[in-house]
């Protein structure tokens, strides 16, 4: 019945996007000698960082212990984990001494969910306007996860202490993977306009469209240093469908995307293509080229699992030795917080355990 399900609903997106498909309205983009410049050995550090972010067990993330804190971001420091309960919403601030920058970091939807998730952004509307830019509409959905939750107060004090501790012109990189880079998105965003943060950094993986073509405009000139990177055939990017026929109306995606093309010899997976798309947002030679029908290349990232460590309701796992760096609020929302960065925290085995709802 589930099979019948997805045929149903893979059958309904193809002819979405057979309007989808075509020559992309032509928008008007800042372009200048100073272009950022896409680095792929970031894109690999950014998405480890971005897996690491799905774990569950917050003491190994705190002290940055985990299975998936080592490699390219090994010696990170962890300033502050925020678990926002009742939306089931995830994040940390932290500090890589060796990009010289601050690291912020959203999970994305839970892997156990995301089929019905896939389903909702087939009918996703354009429902908010974006304050203080005209004609700029986004997702309501996407927008609130930042804005509205416990997310947006934490991560912007936290940056205020990075920044009180390592100086104030230490770059930020905000990175997210499915839902956690639309959030990623407008948390850049914020920090440009809203805070007055220079030299921020965007880069994301498997993320949905999140504003119509005015909004994509604006974006591409406060946040010009911003690459969105997808996977072959993965779904999300495809979301919420892009209509050609109405590029004022339909979600449009901002740049720069960045497609990554597998290429295998029988059937087995070598290695990746990169392709720098153009500026226009949808460029229809990239990902749009082809049908986004898979889940498997939304869940994987130049190699890297972008879920939970299992295929389950996310739970989280905290140790006492953490305790006296956590707090919660009045709705249970966890908060790990570090005053003062230099402070180092010891990992023991003894743990408590903490259930948190799926999205």
């Amino acid at each position: 019945m589930e099979h019948k399900r997805w045929v149903f609903l893979l059958a309904i997106f193809a002819c979405l996007l057979f309007f989808s498909r075509g020559r992309v309205a032509v928008l008007k983009w800042k372009t200048d000698d100073d272009s950022p410049v896409y680095n792929h050995t970031l894109a690999l550090t950014l998405v480890e960082y971005t897996s690491a972010v799905y774990m569950s067990d917050l003491t190994e993330l705190f002290t940055w212990t985990c299975e998936r804190c080592n490699g390219l971001t090994k010696g990170f420091q962890v300033i502050e984990i925020i678990v926002d309960i009742e939306h089931c919403l995830q994040g940390y601030v932290g500090v890589a001494k060796d990009l010289n920058a601050i690291v912020i970091a959203f999970r994305g939807t839970q892997e156990h969910s995301i089929q019905n998730w896939v389903s909702d952004l087939f009918w996703k509307q354009l429902d908010l306007n974006y304050p203080d830019m005209p004609d700029a509409m986004v997702h309501h959905g996407f927008y609130s996860a930042y804005h509205n939750t416990p997310v947006r107060p934490a991560v912007l004090d936290a940056v205020k202490r990075a920044k009180k501790f390592y100086g104030e012109n230490i770059k930020i990189m905000v990175t997210g993977h499915s839902m956690g880079g639309a959030m990623a998105a407008f948390c850049g965003l914020d920090l440009v306009v809203n805070e007055g943060y220079e030299n921020v950094q965007v880069m994301t993986f498997g993320q949905p469209r999140i504003g119509n073509a005015a909004f994509a405009s604006y974006y591409s000139l406060l946040v010009p240093n911003t690459f969105r990177i997808t996977h072959d055939r993965d779904i999300v990017p495809h979301l919420p469908p892009f209509f050609y026929l109405f590029p004022q109306k339909t979600y449009h995606h901002f740049p720069t995307e960045v497609w990554v093309r597998d290429l295998s010899v029988l059937k087995i997976v070598r290695f990746g293509i990169e392709k720098v798309c153009d500026n226009t947002g949808e460029d229809p030679t990239c990902c749009r080229s082809v049908m986004g029908s898979s889940i498997s290349d939304h869940l994987t990232y130049f190699g890297v699992e972008l879920m939970c460590e299992t295929w389950r309701q996310c739970s989280i796992v905290m140790g006492r030795e953490v305790e006296s760096y956590s707090r919660r609020d009045s709705k249970g929302n966890i908060f790990l917080s570090r005053t003062d960065p230099s402070t180092e925290v010891t990992e023991t085995k003894t743990q408590s355990t903490t259930g948190v709802s799926s999205i």
